[in-house]
Formats: structure tokens, C-alpha cells, sequence
């Protein structure tokens, strides 16, 4: 008969064979060399939901062109009647529609097969078709401008058929003096053909014509620092090699910024020009207006992350402790604090954590995600010309498409639940409002993404066993959060003062934005109370941020991340209507302003509660690490 000590051991080794064979035999499928038409449909998202082939493609573009052409038909004198304008309003949906549908089967094609040239000019078509149509368009805003609003209250109540698009005439009306003649309205929608020029020259000259410095890792490893070889290995292990490859990075890109300045200069001014034209007071006012949103919501993020620094500071210090470092540079800020994770989960595993994680939002949430693993809503590996990344794309009379490129991280786990959060938004949004009230704002798209990722933290952190996997999982939370709240609100800020430079008149140079960037990097990561250490080389690092071309974009960023999380903690304490509330908010699409819906869900954005919320939880996860680190530490693991 075994005692029990030898029992123990026999139960352990074949224990450790048992994880040792299934770590070998988990596998993740490598289709990232094959070609698009080789990888099996099983994996591939179902196309043909949008169009059969491509000659059922090419017969609707004809019956869009068929659309178009009734416009001037149906316009001579529209607003004269309910019956007239709701006739008018259903044509044009009808054109939004189609030309969407036709613009997503060339996209989402051409996405996945990138040196197809005949997907790439089905989508310039489609495009060069849309700038026409809004050009052909144009006189819709300035017809019901015309209206005095005693009319337009008359015909909704006389034609039911017109309540869906109530709220769209009345963001017309709101904006009375900032709609233009209908002749200079026809002009501003033409700059349409050029206005893409500045970004796409950015882009070009970052991504394309910046040579490419080589350089050589500890390992003896030579490599061309591309940008995907620079964010790929800015995290390296070696911190003499995240080093390396930062400097070396930015110092080859500062010898390009006087271009890159100039077509920032540009791009600020065409903002400013826009603005200006419609009678805006400043850019960030001409920005907001349309989703009525207070200037002051704005600067009441960048004020409250500026008095909440200490949670980040905190962290990063926590940081440099796992890190083992003396000093704390900002070559290592990528760095992941945990060193020895090694974890795979293949594609069905992620899925059945995903479903469980969103498990507090109700069986009907987690029956649809369902739907997209099981109906090819979701194309899953990378393939030869697959575009890198992930995202999200509803089309309206369909379904969602998520774009994967799996490789079995924990971090594509979390990216899956990210990209469903916005799939669910679309579809819920689809399936409960009209057409034309579909369509969520950027400032609330963000919300629905980032809190399917809180909801996974939340449970990884609670039925994961291991502590380092905790620690790493709240690293890998926490990194994100400084992403995109701290730094994205670094960049707002960077951002508000390049537009009130070029609205006094001045304008943007090389020297003014590097001293502006360096200073605020500094200011955000403390360099100045030895937090971080933050060197001259990264001062040209706002020339490789796209995202600044936007257009005050990137503060939504961080307004989404902490509404979510304001609302995340609303759902898991169980407060009551938690969850039907924030549903709601889903399903509203864009049926009423984002403040106000985000309001109904249970948080208010023009008031500092959710901000500071959000910075205690922040705080609260990192105290959540240090207790990790102090059990783990006792056990003779780090």
C-alpha cells in the first residue's frame, strides 16, 4: 500500500507531465503567411451576409446611382409638405444605407487581403460616390433652416412618420447660425476631396518614407526599426534594448519633424478654417457642438487628471520596484512589470472566459454574443496581407464584423471582449432605434468596449488561483488605464494648446511643439519628483500620433474609459436598475445627445464624480498589486 507522502508525489508528476503535454499540445493555428483564400471559413467572418459575390455588388452600386438620381426629383420644393419632407428623409436613408453596405463589403474585404487592387479601388468608388452624394446633399440643412420652428412642430404631429427624425431636425435647427447658404455649404462639402491630404501625408512620411535606422539587440539580433518593430520591442525584457530602441526610434523620426510641424501647422489651420466658416467661437467649440457637449466637460478632464497624478505615480513606482530598477526611465514605461508569465488560451477558451465575464449583464447579452461566435461575425487569425489590429464595424440592416488577429495572449483575450463590447453596442443600437438614430457618437463609443474589459478583469482577478497571473492581469488593466486615461489626456492636452496657438494667429514649429510635448510629459510622469525619468528624446513624439488630425479625438478616450468604469462598479456592487439602465443607454444609439444618455445610464460627465471615481478605483487596483507583490514575495516568487 503507498503512504501518503509517495502517493503525493506520483499524483504531482503525472500532474506536471499532464500541464507539461497540454502546454505542448495547445497550439494556436498560424495562418499569418497564408494567403486569404486558403485560411478555412470556419475562421474567416461570413461576407456574403453583405453581398452574395461581387456582381451583386457591382448590380446595388447601379441601384444606388439610381438613388442618387432621384434627389433632384424629389427636392424641388420637399419642405412643402409633411408627406414631401418624410419623402425625401426616407430617400435619403435609403442612400446612407446602400452606399454603407457597398463601402463595407470592398472594406472589410480589403482588410483582410491588403494587396488586393481591385478591393482597394471598390472602396475608393464607393468613396468618391459618398463625397457626391453629401455634395449633392447639401441643400437639406439649409431648407430646414428655413423652416420657422412652428412649422416643423406642425408636420411631425400631422406625419408620425417624421418622429424618428425629430431629433436629427432639431440639431439642424440648433445650429441655425452655423449652417451656411446653400452655395458655400456646396464649397465647404467639396474640401472633402482634398481634406484627407494633411493626415494621409503624415501617415505616408511616418509609416512609409521615414528610412528605417537598423539597429542590433543584446541577443545579437539585427533589426530594421520599422514602427511594428519599434512597438513590438519598446517592451523588451533587456532594458539596455528598450533603450536602444526608443532613442534610436525617435532620435531617427526627430530628423523629420520640421515636415512633420509643417503638416501639423496645416492640419491645425484646416480645423481652425472650419470653424471659423461656421461661426465658432474656437476649434473645440465647433468640435463639440454638434453632440452638444460643454467646452468645459473638456477642460474638467484635463483639470481633474492634473489634480489626480498620484494613482499613476504610484503605480509606476510599483512598477520600478517589479522591474528592479534604480531608476525608472521612460524607456521603460512599456515594459511589463511581470517577467515570468507564460500562458496561452486557444480561441474557444477565450470565448467561454469572455461569455463568463459577461455573465452580470444577463443571459439575453451573453445569448447575442453567442450569435456573433457561431454566425461569422468574427474573423479570428491573422493571414498574409491581413491588416494588423482589431476592430469593430456594425452595419446597420446586418450584423456586426469584429476583426481579430489572434495569437493566444491573455491581451487578445481581453481585446475579443473589447471589440464585442462595441459589436453589442451596434447591434443592440441597431435592433431598437431607426436608421437614423443608429448611429452612437464617439463620445459614448468607447464606453461599451472598455467596460466588457473591466467586466473580464474583474473576473479573471476573481476565479484566477495563481497571484502572479493576478499580478499580471491587474499590470496589464492598470497599463491600459494609464494609456488611456493618463496619456490619452496627455495628448488632449497637447492637442487644446496647438489649436489656441494657431488661433492667435500663430503658428506651429518644430522647436514651440517639442519644448510643449516635453513639458507636459514631465508634468504627467513626474519627472520633476523622480517618478520618471523623462529625456529630451521623446519631445518629437507627438509627430507620430494620427490620431491629432482627428480632431479632438482623443479625449473621448479617457471620457469613455471612466464613464465605463463609474458604470462597471454601478453593475458589480448590484445597485439596483444597474444594468437595465446601462443596456438602455446601449440601445439608444443616438436618439438623444451623449450627455444626456450617459446621464440616464447613472453618470454624469459635467460633474467631477465620475473622474474622481474612476482615479480611486485606479488607486484602489494598485494597492490590490501591493498586496500581491508582498504575498508573493513571502512565498519566495519574486
Amino acid at each position: 500500500m503507498l503512504n501518503f507522502k509517495t502517493g503525493y508525489l506520483i499524483i504531482m508528476v503525472i500532474f506536471i507531465i499532464t500541464q507539461i503535454t497540454y502546454s505542448q499540445e495547445k497550439k494556436i493555428p498560424d495562418y499569418s503567411t497564408t494567403p486569404r483564400k486558403d485560411v478555412p471559413n470556419e475562421y474567416k467572418w461570413k461576407i456574403e451576409d453583405i453581398y452574395p459575390n461581387y456582381d451583386a455588388w457591382k448590380k446595388d452600386k447601379e441601384n444606388l446611382l439610381g438613388l442618387i438620381n432621384q434627389v433632384d426629383l424629389l427636392s424641388k420644393e420637399w419642405t412643402a409638405t409633411p408627406q414631401k419632407m418624410l419623402a425625401m428623409f426616407v430617400l435619403t436613408d435609403k442612400i446612407s444605407l446602400k452606399s454603407g453596405r457597398l463601402y463595407n463589403y470592398g472594406k472589410r474585404q480589403y482588410d483582410m487581403d491588403m494587396s488586393n487592387s481591385q478591393l482597394s479601388l471598390m472602396k475608393g468608388e464607393i468613396q468618391a460616390i459618398q463625397v457626391n452624394i453629401n455634395s449633392k446633399l447639401s441643400f437639406i440643412n439649409n431648407d430646414i433652416l428655413k423652416m420657422p420652428d412652428e412649422t416643423i412642430a406642425k408636420y411631425i404631429k400631422e406625419e408620425p412618420g417624421l418622429e424618428p427624425y425629430k431629433f436629427t431636425i432639431e440639431q439642424i435647427a440648433r445650429a441655425r447660425k452655423h449652417i451656411l447658404p446653400e452655395e458655400q455649404e456646396k464649397l465647404i462639402s467639396l474640401t472633402g476631396l482634398y481634406n484627407p491630404s494633411i493626415a494621409d501625408a503624415a501617415s505616408i512620411l511616418n509609416d512609409v518614407d521615414i528610412p528605417s535606422p537598423e539597429i542590433t539587440l543584446s541577443t545579437g539580433k539585427k533589426l530594421a526599426l520599422n514602427y511594428a518593430n519599434y512597438y513590438s520591442n519598446r517592451s523588451a525584457k533587456d532594458p539596455n534594448d528598450r533603450s536602444l530602441v526608443m532613442r534610436t526610434f525617435w532620435d531617427n523620426h526627430k530628423k523629420y519633424e520640421n515636415t512633420l510641424a509643417a503638416l501639423f501647422d496645416g492640419g491645425m489651420k484646416q480645423h481652425l478654417f472650419t470653424a471659423k466658416a461656421r461661426n465658432f467661437n474656437s476649434c473645440l467649440e465647433a468640435r463639440l457642438f454638434n453632440d452638444n457637449i460643454d467646452t468645459t466637460v473638456y477642460v474638467m478632464l484635463i483639470d481633474a487628471v492634473q489634480k489626480n497624478l498620484s494613482p499613476l505615480h504610484r503605480y509606476l513606482k510599483l512598477k520600478q520596484q517589479l522591474l528592479g530598477l534604480d531608476k525608472f526611465r521612460y524607456d521603460d514605461i512599456y515594459a511589463s512589470s511581470v517577467k515570468s508569465v507564460d500562458k496561452l488560451y486557444s480561441y474557444d477558451e477565450a470565448k467561454k472566459i469572455v461569455l463568463e465575464s459577461l455573465k452580470p449583464l444577463g443571459t439575453d447579452y451573453t445569448n447575442i454574443i453567442n450569435k456573433a461566435f457561431n454566425e461569422g461575425w468574427v474573423d479570428i487569425y491573422p493571414n498574409k496581407d491581413k491588416e494588423s489590429g482589431a476592430y469593430s464595424e456594425g452595419i446597420y440592416d446586418i450584423h456586426p464584423y469584429v476583426k481579430m488577429n489572434y495569437t493566444g495572449e491573455y491581451d487578445n483575450v481581453s481585446t475579443l471582449a473589447h471589440e464585442l463590447g462595441h459589436a453589442m453596442h451596434s447591434y443592440l443600437s441597431s435592433k431598437s432605434q431607426p436608421y437614423a438614430n443608429s448611429n452612437y457618437t464617439t463620445f459614448i463609443a468607447e464606453i461599451a468596449s472598455t467596460f466588457n474589459e473591466n467586466l473580464l478583469m474583474e473576473y479573471m482577478l476573481k476565479n484566477e488561483l495563481d497571484d502572479m497571473f493576478k499580478l499580471f492581469i491587474l499590470d496589464n488593466y492598470l497599463s491600459g488605464a494609464r494609456a488611456t486615461i493618463y496619456r490619452q489626456t496627455l495628448f488632449a492636452d497637447f492637442e487644446l494648446a496647438m489649436h489656441r496657438r494657431v488661433e492667435e494667429g500663430q503658428s506651429l514649429t518644430a522647436d514651440w511643439l517639442d519644448k510643449l510635448y516635453l513639458d507636459l510629459t514631465r508634468k504627467y510622469y513626474g519627472h520633476d519628483n523622480g517618478v520618471v525619468q523623462v529625456d529630451d528624446y521623446i519631445q518629437c513624439e507627438w509627430g507620430n500620433v494620427p490620431h491629432f488630425f482627428l480632431n479632438f479625438y482623443v479625449f473621448q478616450y479617457s471620457t469613455g474609459m471612466i464613464a465605463s468604469m463609474a458604470l462597471t462598479q454601478k453593475v458589480l456592487s448590484g445597485e439596483k436598475g444597474a444594468v437595465e439602465k446601462y443596456l438602455g443607454m446601449l440601445k439608444a444609439g443616438a436618439s438623444d445627445y451623449s450627455i444626456k444618455l450617459l446621464q440616464n445610464a447613472g453618470v454624469d460627465m459635467t460633474s467631477v464624480d465620475p473622474y474622481y471615481a474612476a482615479f480611486k478605483r485606479f488607486d484602489n487596483l494598485v494597492g490590490e498589486m501591493e498586496k500581491i507583490v508582498k504575498r508573493l514575495k513571502a512565498a519566495g516568487r519574486l
